[in-house]
């Protein structure tokens, strides 16, 4: 009996192939598809009711308070978005576990952390890019129903576009937390549970228990929470007057979940069998 070893990678492989490859793979999941359709319909369609049903009596709120409005309309699909990028993040590992297509992958790509830092590389650009498209289109087309009531956006306020960029990021994020999960529990279902799970049912544990408790730390530890600290990447506004992360640090405290949740990720994917 003879015994062969997997060649430590393919002629020819190069990074940004693996990239294309990865590409190929997501734009060709019919899931793919459907949740970044249903992310741009959800936002667009949440900013419009919004912006639609929006009665100030007649008042005219200050600038700032008319700037703040229309960010959250712009932004506020974001909240559900994040759902659905969750769901299609664990999606695009655990389908290949379920396919069988991951032993595929690790043929091609033996030291494996390349295969896997492509996936969530082309998984985030897409993603972001959907997100921010999505808040845009939002912004724009709700312009008209706030000038019925007297509210008149500016775009050229950049603190503005780092709120959108934030809702974009977040969302991003979010989903990488969700792929990076779904690698270490190599199921569809586990992985998404996991991923919602986090989202949101840990938080409103946290809520129910301070709330019953009155225990401080339990309020200090769920500002630590992903979906807690991301929600100020795109709702900077609130932060001092909520006592949560100001924008900046609500995004380092999800890049580190990302960070934590990925290097897990990696190793169990190079010492595993597929």
């Amino acid at each position: 009996m003879t015994t062969t070893t997997a060649p430590t990678s393919l002629p020819g492989l190069t990074f940004g192939g693996i990239v294309t490859s990865e590409w190929v793979k997501l734009r060709s999941l019919r899931s793919t598809i459907w949740c970044y359709a249903l992310i741009i319909v959800v936002t667009l369609g949440l900013g419009l009711i919004l912006a639609g049903t929006l009665n100030t009596g007649g008042v005219t709120p200050p600038a700032a308070d008319q700037q703040a409005l229309w960010l959250s309309a712009s932004t506020l699909g974001i909240q559900l978005g994040v759902l659905i990028s969750a769901v299609l993040g664990a999606l695009v590992i655990t389908g290949e576990y379920g396919t069988g297509m991951i032993r595929s992958t690790i043929t091609a790509v033996p030291t494996r952390t390349p295969a896997l830092m492509a996936k969530a590389l082309v998984f985030a650009v897409v993603t972001f890019v959907v997100g921010f498209i999505s808040e845009l289109a939002t912004a724009l087309v709700t312009v008209p129903l706030f000038a019925a009531r007297g509210i008149h956006p500016d775009f050229g306020d950049s603190h503005a576009w780092l709120v959108m960029l934030g809702g974009a990021g977040y969302l991003t994020l979010m989903g990488l937390i969700a792929l990076a999960l779904g690698t270490i529990i190599r199921n569809s279902a586990g992985g998404i549970a996991a991923s919602l799970g986090l989202i949101l049912v840990v938080p409103s544990i946290f809520a129910i228990f301070a709330g019953l408790t009155r225990a401080e730390w339990a309020n200090d530890i769920s500002k630590y929470l992903p979906s807690n600290a991301g929600s100020q990447m795109f709702n900077p506004y609130q932060a001092s007057m909520t006592g949560q992360f100001e924008q900046w640090q609500g995004t380092l405290v999800v890049l580190a979940w990302v960070v934590v949740l990925m290097l897990g990720a990696v190793a169990l994917l190079k010492r595993r069998d597929v």
